[in-house]
């Protein structure tokens, strides 16, 4: 969080570390009001009745470099699953998917960027001049339906406005890392500039060799990235009354993807390293008129081509060479219509629909020669009407309550015969009662109902009986307490949860043959129960002017209940990639001649990979450092990633893949190693 600056002030040095009053304005010991959109009714996050963390754009700069990536350490019992060059696959609470080989997405995480629909594909997060990313843990199924039974990861860019705005920023670092981006902003000209109509645009081109060392091929790019990123947004008042808000972006990231290795290290040897390379472009129009009744309309289309490959083998055989290829093709376009009142009884009601298209191909190759292929085609209607009721009480009480009716169509249809027209009626919705004394305490209770759509398994040798698998419901119990001190120089919240997941959707996966890496059959099967309980917190306190400490922590446990796949069984183990135990802490001291500096640390226990096997990863720790020096024009900052050079394990398969005995083993993707850096931004207004 920024601190404001005058333009001298004659304390010593070590006015500047106990940061003396009397040189810094009255406001700066104040933690900034944080506000959440991604709920019906925006709200700040102190008094919004949902565990959420709120990272504003301080956080991102102090703590960030790049991309989404940077950051996700910040959140409690968030993590991710790796596989890929960027986060694409999240969990939270552990709940959430860890990859999709085949065409029919079914995300649990929803994931937002400007109200675009990217859940399930994920990447296009960089993180130049985005303004906000609020995480909401637990069902949302009230506000985004099947997408967020987990919860909802929502992005927001920086809002455009009136004042010029010219910022250079560039980026220079180890593994040939380098990044130069342009932020640039106004007044709308013409017939939208007035009432505040603004517009700003970014572009930005970001490249780096990566971490690994292929020495079958001499090369240090094979896992390199190449990214590409092009945002634009506007507001203006189109007619008396009406605001709009239009945002578009185009995010290319063309990336390697070469990151195993038969020793688990971070020197490969495949001789057909991967490729990452997604295309992203997405729209959203969002049009709103404020009177006595608030109407809002969101438009958005998000659109992402994907070109995923990678060394099947991982070696350079040539009597064992295996390759496989992603090519896939995923469009969603929504409309959500929304009804809004305001006052002690206070409702909204609103009306949603989407359809989402994706063609999948994939094709396995042996020696450079396809030998394996599927051609899918997927798509999903979805119509739903929602609408909650608020409602004061007794003073300091707050009651309400959701509901949220879904109706889902799908039609697929893939080249080993496959034709598939489930439909399905899904529910959800939710009950919170809020309790507000008059001493900046805040607490509520909430019953939440969550759903996830039920689904198909894919391939010619799927049995029968396995085809088709059922909708999940999760019910949610929370309890929560938020804080804020009068001055706002202490914040903190808490939240104990119980979630009973019915009819769990579990993917697991088998080796049809030992001698073919790219032989599996995936499946997701419903278990019988399952839970996912624990605790999750957060803290900032800003004890000087200058001085701002914050930390996360979560517990968390996800054992299967009844669960027995097969001839395994497997109740009472945790589910795969939920940690038992996270937390954060984040130091930030910035005095008023523009010295700054940041320590970011995080942790995660371990967790078992996958619902296939009994592999587990390692406690892992990571630190990251940053400081500087910056004025209202211009900034330099020398950062730190991984500052300990920890190794710790992103995903991990079992099985087997070392002729000529095969043996089944652990296979991981490995972290990336320290990396340090510099970051050098100038601004004109």
């Amino acid at each position: 969080m920024s601190t404001s600056r005058p333009s001298s002030c004659p304390a010593v040095w070590l006015g500047l570390l106990l940061s003396s009053p009397l040189c810094v304005s009255a406001s700066a010991d104040t933690l900034e009001e944080v506000v959440i959109t991604a709920r019906l009714r925006p709200a700040p996050l102190a008094e919004t009745p949902v565990s959420a963390t709120v990272l504003d754009p301080a956080t991102l700069r102090g703590a960030g470099v790049q991309h989404l990536q940077d950051v996700l350490g910040l959140v409690p019992n968030l993590n991710w699953a790796s596989g890929t060059s960027r986060p694409r696959y999240f969990q939270l609470r552990g709940i959430g998917e860890t990859d999709q080989w085949q065409g029919a997405p079914n995300p649990s995480v929803g994931f937002l960027i400007d109200g675009m629909d990217f859940s399930g594909v994920g990447m296009p997060a960089t993180l130049l001049d985005l303004g906000q990313v609020e995480v909401l843990r637990g069902p949302q199924g009230t506000t985004l339906g099947a997408n967020a039974l987990a919860g909802l990861i929502n992005l927001s860019t920086a809002a455009p406005q009136p004042e010029p705005l010219l910022r250079l920023e560039s980026t220079a670092g180890e593994a040939s890392t380098i990044a130069l981006g342009v932020v640039a902003g106004g007044r709308l000209g013409g017939r939208w500039g007035g009432d505040g109509g603004a517009w700003r645009a970014v572009v930005q081109r970001h490249r780096s060799d990566g971490s690994r060392r292929n020495a079958t091929l001499g090369r240090d790019d094979t896992n390199g990235l190449d990214e590409r990123t092009l945002r634009f947004r506007a507001a203006f008042a189109p007619a008396e009354g009406w605001t709009a808000d239009v945002s578009t972006l185009w995010v290319e990231q063309d990336n390697g993807f070469d990151a195993f290795a038969l020793d688990n290290s971070r020197i490969t040897r495949s001789d057909q390293p991967g490729r990452d390379r997604q295309l992203s472009r997405g729209m959203s129009v969002t049009l709103e008129r404020e009177d006595e009744l608030t109407l809002r309309s969101v438009t958005a289309i998000a659109d992402a081509d994907i070109v995923y490959s990678f060394d099947g083998d991982w070696g350079a055989d040539p009597g064992y060479d295996f390759t496989s290829r992603f090519l896939r093709g995923h469009r969603t376009v929504s409309q959500d219509l929304r009804l809004r009142s305001a006052g002690d009884f206070d409702w909204v009601t609103g009306l949603y629909a989407s359809q989402v298209d994706e063609r999948n191909d994939q094709l396995d190759l042996y020696g450079g020669e396809v030998y394996r292929g599927l051609v899918s085609d997927y798509r999903a209607r979805t119509l739903a009407a929602y609408g909650t009721l608020q409602r004061d009480f007794a003073s300091r009480w707050r009651a309400s309550a959701g509901l949220r009716l879904e109706r889902r169509a799908v039609r697929y249809g893939d080249t080993d015969g496959s034709a598939l027209e489930p439909v399905e009626t899904l529910w959800g919705g939710d009950l919170t009662l809020e309790f507000r004394p008059e001493e900046g305490g805040f607490g509520y209770l909430s019953f939440a109902r969550g759903y996830k759509g039920g689904g198909f398994n894919i391939g010619a040798a799927i049995p029968t009986t396995r085809r088709v698998y059922d909708a999940e419901g999760l019910y949610s119990l929370e309890l929560g307490w938020k804080h804020a001190d009068d001055g706002r120089r202490l914040t903190a919240e808490v939240a104990v949860f119980h979630m009973w997941r019915r009819a769990q959707q579990v993917s697991t996966s088998v080796q049809v043959d030992p001698g073919d890496p790219l032989s599996f059959i995936y499946l997701t099967d419903n278990a019988a129960r399952g839970a996912n309980y624990g605790l999750e917190g957060a803290l900032s306190w800003r004890p000087s002017p200058t001085l701002t400490l914050q930390g996360t922590a979560a517990l968390l446990r996800s054992p299967f209940t009844d669960y027995r796949p097969d001839d395994r069984d497997l109740s009472g183990r945790d589910q795969a990639h939920a940690p038992r135990g996270q937390y954060s802490l984040s130091v930030d001291w910035r005095t008023v001649h523009g010295l700054f500096a940041r320590l970011d640390l995080q942790h995660a226990e371990a967790f078992y990979f996958s619902d296939s096997h009994d592999q587990r990863s390692q406690a892992c720790t990571q630190v990251a450092l940053r400081t500087g020096y910056e004025t209202p024009r211009w900034s330099a900052n020398l950062w730190l990633r991984n500052a300990l050079d920890r190794t710790c394990a992103q995903r991990g398969f079992f099985f087997g893949n070392e002729p000529p005995d095969f043996p089944d083993k652990l296979y991981v993707q490995q972290t990336d190693p320290r990396q340090a850096g510099l970051t050098v931004s100038w601004t004109l207004r």
